[in-house]
């Protein structure tokens, strides 16, 4: 039993340094199809770190979300600060802002212009008003709506009002952009198994007459398939090297437009990078497209041997 794992071991170090000589063997035409390997890859990588980047941005947009609540006319100033703090403890409301009838008074006055008129008044006419910002890690138009509808009900509240029309085309924006990363990734994986595995074919080809050989020698197709394989994972490997820099450039090329950008904003944004995950699932997926790839074109081309 040990001889037999030391002998697959073996094979399979051989397969592995053997498909790497013949990758450093032909360095130019090898070197061509990994970076277009690569720019495959790195097409929906980067549109996922565009995202990625959006939904970081978007969360903290939470704080300029501010729903207006008109308290009923006959609550008073003790009354409101309660019910303000009451509505606190829920876990959908980071924060409550108690605007006090007088202190509405005192701002319309000065920015209406009709102070005079309004000096007139035997009472304020003004409600107290209490302004909600909504926690929200990620935009959510069901909880939002949520929110509203349990704030509607309550007694207190007379009025309500609440714009999310920009909320609801982001939402829908980010879904369409979803929608293409995936159409896109689907199609460029699509194109990288191709690529792959006519690059696989045309190495099949070139070592026909040993593999013919080899089976006549009786060599399994396990033997056979092994180095053209390892061949695949190479391409996936290095394909997904030249991805992860092609964004990682990217970001360092944006990185400081951005910046200037957001300082505008009175924000500090940077963008972030596919980070030590992502970049893992980068090579994964790089490999496993490389491996399938070579593994469908080895298998389709020996049983063509065989049939002959």
């Amino acid at each position: 039993m040990k001889q037999h794992i030391q002998t697959w071991l073996k094979q399979h170090a051989h397969a592995f340094f053997f498909s790497l000589g013949q990758y450093i063997k032909n360095p130019i035409n090898n070197i061509l199809t990994t970076v277009v390997i690569g720019i495959s890859l790195a097409f929906p990588a980067g549109f996922y770190v565009f995202l990625n980047n959006i939904q970081i941005m978007s969360a903290n947009w939470d704080k300029t979300i501010e729903i207006n609540l008109f308290l009923d006319t006959t609550i008073n100033e003790q009354r409101a600060n309660d019910f303000a703090n009451r509505i606190l403890k829920r876990d959908d409301i980071a924060q409550t802002i108690l605007i006090k009838k007088d202190e509405a008074l005192a701002e319309y006055k000065k920015l209406s212009g009709f102070e005079d008129a309004l000096n007139v008044l035997n009472e304020n006419p003004f409600p107290n008003v209490i302004l909600v910002r909504p926690v929200s890690k990620n935009i959510n138009e069901v909880k939002t709506k949520k929110l509203i509808g349990d704030l509607e009900i309550m007694p207190e509240i007379d009025n309500l009002q609440y714009d999310n029309t920009w909320i609801k085309r982001l939402v829908h924006i980010i879904d369409i952009v979803k929608l293409v990363i995936l159409m896109l990734s689907t199609l460029l994986a699509i194109a990288v198994l191709l690529i792959i595995g006519n690059t696989i074919r045309l190495s099949i080809y070139n070592y026909r007459h040993e593999i013919e050989i080899t089976k006549l020698f009786g060599g399994t197709d396990s033997f056979i398939q092994r180095p053209f394989l390892y061949t695949g994972v190479w391409y996936g490997v290095f394909g997904s090297t030249i991805a992860w820099f092609l964004i990682a450039v990217s970001i360092q090329i944006l990185n400081e437009p951005i910046k200037n950008l957001s300082a505008l904003y009175a924000s500090n944004f940077n963008l972030t990078g596919l980070g030590i995950t992502n970049t893992l699932r980068l090579f994964a997926i790089g490999i496993l497209l490389g491996l399938f790839g070579s593994w469908v074109s080895v298998k389709r081309h020996l049983d063509a041997i065989e049939a002959n």
